[in-house]
């Protein structure tokens, strides 16, 4: 779920080579798009809430609970709306066969970026907390674990003042021309060193949903 164009899809079929299609699910056709044309990958144009069946709407292609082995939502489940969060988790639940896996990847509550400090504050407030998406999953009847792994990171400063002039980050989405440049201009002042370094933390929710013993 949230596929965007397939570059970490793309990773994970190379990885894995499922004996059925990767059900690449964006709402984005634009993304999908430029999925590699491979009979491994199925684009699905669908948001997580179509998916899970909880805002009424229909998705491209219907999945039937009960029918895929895995779920993966790879830093993407801060798109869902926390009033929905729940709801739609518990719905992508319902779609795993017995012994199936549910993965979500994403940022912890806090990050090491260099990024602005504006910037910094408003993904504190609107960043899930890891811990509660585990609840959720243990809600939808998942037995879920919580792990953290911690990546090393170094690149170019130039590169990395671009890629927030760009929003890399859908975060950055949320501030104009000049809150940018602003952050930008304070980022290069906070590091005069030409190459960065920090780590990338992700948290790894994974929920196992456990065959019935009669």
């Amino acid at each position: 779920m949230g596929c965007g164009t397939g570059l970490y899809t793309r990773g994970v079929l190379e990885l894995i080579r499922p004996s059925t299609p990767i059900l690449c699910a964006d709402p984005s056709e634009a993304m999908l798009s430029q999925l590699p044309v491979d009979p491994g990958l199925r684009p699905v144009c669908a948001s997580a809430e179509q998916l899970a069946g909880v805002d009424g709407s229909e998705a491209e292609l219907a999945v039937e609970p009960g029918s895929v082995d895995a779920v993966m939502v790879k830093e993407a489940i801060h798109h869902v709306a926390p009033t929905a969060r729940a709801r739609v988790v518990a719905g992508l639940a319902d779609l795993l066969s017995a012994d199936g896996r549910f993965l979500i990847v994403m940022l912890p509550t806090r990050i090491a970026y260099p990024l602005f400090d504006a910037a910094l504050e408003r993904f504190e407030e609107l960043q899930p907390d890891p811990s509660d998406v585990a609840d959720h999953m243990r809600d939808a009847g998942l037995s879920a674990s919580l792990a953290y792994r911690d990546y090393p990171l170094t690149i170019p400063k130039d590169r990395y003042l671009a890629m927030v002039r760009s929003r890399y980050m859908s975060l950055l989405s949320t501030f104009d021309d000049d809150e940018i440049q602003a952050g930008v201009a304070e980022i290069d002042a906070r590091h005069p060193e030409t190459v960065l370094s920090f780590p990338d933390r992700f948290a790894f929710v994974l929920g196992i949903r456990r065959r019935s013993v009669s």
